[in-house]
C-alpha cells in the first residue's frame, strides 16, 4: 500500500528499496512510487528520448496521491518484483500526477473514454514513442478480479451529472452518489428566475433535500467535519473516505447559498463546519490550502496494512468505553453511549453492509450517520432537546480527541492554484453571508498566498503548484509548472468573490490582470473558447477544450461568468462580447446536452437575464453602509455584481466606471442603487426597501 511522502505515516515493516528517479520529484503522488521496483520516469524529455532511441512503447500511469484505487494497483502490481521487471524491460514507464499535469491527463483520458466508454484513475495508457496512444484503460488487476473491476466500474459512470432524482435520500442516482455541487448550484440559479413556477419549486426542493440528506449522512464527517469524496450507497451512508479540497470549496458555497435561499440555520452551520475542517486540517501557515487527505490509513489497533476509513470509523465497544456515564433522568437508565449510538446508528456488530465493503476493511465498524432528529432522540429517552444537543456535542468532541491519537491518513501537501482559487471563493462567500470577519481574514490570507507563491510577476504567469517542505517552508520544483486554464479561471473567480466580500479594489485589479493573461495564453481566436493548456506546448498532443462540468467545473464554464462580471466592473465591453463568443463556441453542446455543462448554463442565464449592478454609496465601515451590504449578502442573487462607491474618485472603480461619480448618498445616508447597464432604479436608503427591490 502506498505509504505517502517522506516523513508521513509509519515506517514500512521491511527496508525500502533504493529510490528510482521519482525520488527527486516533489509531487506527493510521484514520491509514493519512488521505491517501486519499476524504472519510473517523470513526464519529460528524458523519457521521450529513451523511448525513441530504444524504439520502445511507453507505459503511462496517471493518478493522484489520495486515490484509493491507485493505492490498490500499486500494492498489487507496481510493488510486485516480477511485474515491475516486466514493465521496466519492455516499456519506458512514466508516472504522472494528474493534479500537476491536467493537460497530459485530459489528452489521454479523452482517448480512454473514446475507446473504452469510460474513464477514471488510475489511468493506464500505452503510447508509441511519439506519444500517440494505442491502448488504454483504468485499473488493471494483476489477474482477473471481478469484485475490484465491478467496484471501479461503478465509479466510471458517475463523473458527470445524472438525470434522475432519487426522492428518498436526494441526489441524482441510486449509487454511488457524488455531491455534484455544480448541479445543485444550477438548480438554485434556475429557481432564482422561476420562483413562482412549479418547476422552480421542484428544483429548489430537490436541492435542499439533497443537501439536508448529505449533511445527515456518513459522507459528512460528524466528528472532524468536512465531507468525504462520495457515498458508495444510495443513502449517503458509507463514503469513499478521501477528502478533497475542491469538494470542500464547492460544498461550502452550495450550503451557504442554500442558507440564503431558505433561511434555515442548518445550512449555515454546515458551511461553517466545512471551513472549520479546512482551516484546521488543510491549511498551511503560508495561507495556502493543501490538496487532500487520503482515504487509507493504518488501523489504530496496529498492523502494517493500511485500510480505507480506518481513521474515521468506530466499533460499538469503543463508543461504550468512551461514553459510559449514565444520564440523569434518561429512560431506562440509559448511558451517554446508548443515546449517542441510537442517534448515529451505531451497532454492536457494525453498521456497514457487506455490499459497501468488498474488501472486508470495515467489518465490525460503524460509520456515523444521523438516524433521528434531535427531537425524536430526546423523546425516545425522555430528555430535553437542549440536554440531548449538549450531550451529542460533548460526545463528538471526545471522539475527536480519540481520533488525534490514531495514525493519521496521508496528507497531500501540494498546493494547487486552481483548488486554492475555489477555496478562496468558499471562504469569501461564506464570510460575506455570515458577516464573519475571521473567515474574511482567512480569505484575504489565501489571496495573499496565491499572489506571493503562485504568481510569477516577472514572467506574468500563474504557477500550477507549490509544496510544503520538510521544515514547513514553501518550495517548488526546479522547473515550476506553468499554470493551466483552470488555475487562472478559478483564481479569477475567487478574486471577484473576495472583492464582493471585502470591497477592497486591489483584488479586482489583480483579477483584471489575470484575465488579460488568460486571454493571451489560452483563447482560441478562430473557434472561440479557451484551450485547457498552452496551445503552443509541443509535448501536448491535442489542443483540448473541456466541455463537461464534473467533480470540478469546466474552466470554460467558470470563465463565461468571470468575463461577464469583469465587464461590469471594468466597463470593458470586449469581455462581455468574449463571454458570448465562448458560449457560442459551446452552443451545440449546450443545446444537445445542457446537463453536461450546468455551470456554463448558469453563465448563459446570466447573459440572458442581464446582471444587476448593485452600487452602495457610503463610507466603508459605517453602520448604515454595513446594513445595506448585509441585506445584499443575505440574498441568493446569482446574476449580480456588487460594488462600493466610497467617494474616492481617483480609485480603481471610479477610473474604469466614470458613471459612479454621479451616484451619491441621499440625505447624508448610505444609499443603494440597483442598475442594469447603469440605468438605475430610484435610490433607496432603507434595507427593507432594498430587499424588496432586489427580489422584484
Amino acid at each position: 500500500m502506498a505509504s505517502g511522502s517522506e516523513g508521513q505515516g509509519s515506517p514500512p515493516s521491511t527496508p525500502q528499496r533504493p529510490p528510482n528517479r521519482l525520488g527527486q520529484e516533489r509531487s506527493p503522488y510521484l514520491l509514493q512510487h519512488a521505491h517501486n521496483p519499476v524504472d519510473w520516469y517523470p513526464w519529460g524529455q528524458e523519457a521521450f528520448d529513451k523511448a525513441r532511441s530504444e524504439d520502445k512503447p511507453i507505459f503511462l500511469s496517471v493518478g493522484y496521491s489520495t486515490c484509493h484505487w491507485c493505492h490498490v494497483m500499486e500494492r498489487e502490481s507496481f510493488e510486485d518484483e516480477e511485474i515491475g521487471k516486466t514493465l521496466s524491460d519492455n516499456f519506458v514507464c512514466i508516472k504522472v500526477d494528474r493534479e500537476e499535469r491536467p493537460d497530459v491527463d485530459k489528452v489521454y483520458m479523452t482517448f480512454v473514454q473514446a475507446t473504452s466508454g469510460g474513464g477514471g484513475w488510475p489511468m493506464s495508457v500505452w503510447l508509441t514513442p511519439d506519444l500517440r496512444p494505442f491502448i488504454g484503460g483504468t485499473y488493471f488487476p494483476p489477474k482477473d478480479n471481478i469484485s475490484a473491476v465491478a467496484t471501479v466500474s461503478l465509479k466510471k459512470g458517475t463523473s458527470i451529472l445524472a438525470h434522475s432524482y432519487e426522492e428518498e435520500y436526494g441526489g441524482f442516482r441510486d449509487a454511488p452518489k457524488f455531491p455534484s455541487p455544480v448541479n445543485l448550484m444550477f438548480l438554485m440559479s434556475f429557481w432564482s428566475v422561476n420562483r413562482s413556477s412549479t418547476e422552480g419549486s421542484e428544483a429548489l426542493q430537490m436541492t435542499l433535500h439533497t443537501l439536508r440528506m448529505m449533511a445527515l449522512g456518513g459522507i459528512h464527517d460528524h466528528v472532524s467535519q468536512g465531507f468525504h469524496r462520495y457515498s458508495t450507497d444510495s443513502s449517503w451512508h458509507v463514503p469513499h473516505f478521501e477528502k478533497m479540497l475542491y469538494d470542500q470549496a464547492q460544498l461550502a458555497v452550495a450550503y451557504i447559498s442554500a442558507f440564503q435561499v431558505s433561511g434555515e440555520q442548518v445550512f449555515a452551520d454546515v458551511a461553517r463546519d466545512i471551513l472549520l475542517y479546512v482551516s484546521r486540517d488543510l491549511s498551511d501557515k503560508s495561507g495556502g490550502f493543501y490538496s487532500a487527505e487520503d482515504a487509507d490509513s493504518l488501523p489504530a489497533a496496529g498492523g502494517s496494512e493500511k485500510r480505507e476509513g480506518a481513521f474515521c470509523v468506530w466499533m460499538g465497544s469503543e463508543v461504550r468505553e468512551l461514553l459510559p456515564v449514565v444520564v440523569e433522568g434518561a429512560t431506562g437508565g440509559a448511558t451517554e453511549a446508548d443515546i449517542f449510538m441510537h442517534h448515529y446508528g451505531v451497532k454492536e456488530q457494525g453498521n456497514v453492509d457487506m455490499e459497501q465493503d468488498p474488501h472486508g476493511e470495515l467489518q465490525g465498524q460503524n460509520v456515523l450517520i444521523v438516524r433521528y432528529s434531535v427531537e425524536l432522540t430526546a423523546a425516545r429517552f425522555g430528555l430535553s432537546v437542549i440536554k440531548v444537543s449538549e450531550l451529542l456535542a460533548s460526545a463528538r468532541a471526545k471522539m475527536a480527541e480519540v481520533r488525534k491519537s490514531r495514525p493519521a491518513p496521508h496528507l497531500d501537501t501540494k498546493m494547487l492554484a486552481s483548488w486554492n482559487g475555489l477555496m478562496l471563493s468558499g471562504f469569501a462567500r461564506v464570510g460575506a453571508v455570515l458577516d464573519d470577519k475571521a473567515l474574511l481574514e482567512r480569505a484575504v490570507q489565501a489571496a495573499g498566498f496565491l499572489k506571493e507563491h503562485l504568481w510569477d510577476a516577472e514572467r506574468q504567469i500563474m504557477l500550477r503548484s507549490c509544496y510544503r517542505g520538510d521544515e514547513m517552508e514553501m518550495g517548488n520544483t526546479v522547473s515550476p509548472i506553468a499554470g493551466f486554464l483552470d488555475d487562472y479561471a478559478y483564481v479569477i473567480c475567487g478574486l471577484l468573490d473576495l472583492y464582493e466580500a471585502t470591497l477592497q479594489p486591489e483584488w479586482l485589479r489583480w483579477g483584471e490582470e489575470l484575465q488579460d493573461r488568460q486571454d493571451l495564453l489560452f483563447w482560441d481566436a478562430e473557434g472561440g473558447g479557451y484551450y485547457c493548456s498552452d496551445p503552443t506546448d509541443p509535448t501536448v498532443l491535442l489542443r483540448l477544450k473541456q466541455d463537461q462540468d464534473g467533480a470540478e467545473p469546466s474552466a470554460n464554464s467558470v470563465s463565461a461568468l468571470n468575463l461577464l462580471r469583469l465587464s461590469h466592473y471594468t466597463g470593458r465591453k470586449d469581455w462581455s462580447q468574449r463571454s458570448q463568443q465562448l458560449l457560442a463556441a459551446f452552443s451545440d453542446r449546450l443545446t444537445r446536452v445542457p446537463i453536461a455543462l450546468p455551470e456554463m448554463v448558469r453563465g448563459l442565464m446570466a447573459n440572458h437575464y442581464t446582471l444587476k449592478q448593485i452600487v452602495i454609496c457610503g463610507q466603508r465601515d459605517a453602520p448604515d453602509t454595513s446594513s445595506l451590504l448585509a441585506t445584499v449578502n443575505s440574498l441568493f442573487l446569482p446574476h449580480k455584481v456588487l460594488m462600493l462607491a466610497d467617494g474616492e474618485t481617483e480609485g480603481y472603480l471610479y477610473q474604469r466606471l466614470p458613471i459612479l461619480s454621479s451616484l451619491t448618498c441621499q440625505g447624508g445616508s448610505a444609499t443603494a442603487y440597483v442598475c442594469e447597464d447603469f440605468t438605475c432604479a430610484l435610490p433607496v436608503t432603507d434595507p427593507q426597501e432594498l430587499r424588496r427591490l432586489l427580489l422584484e
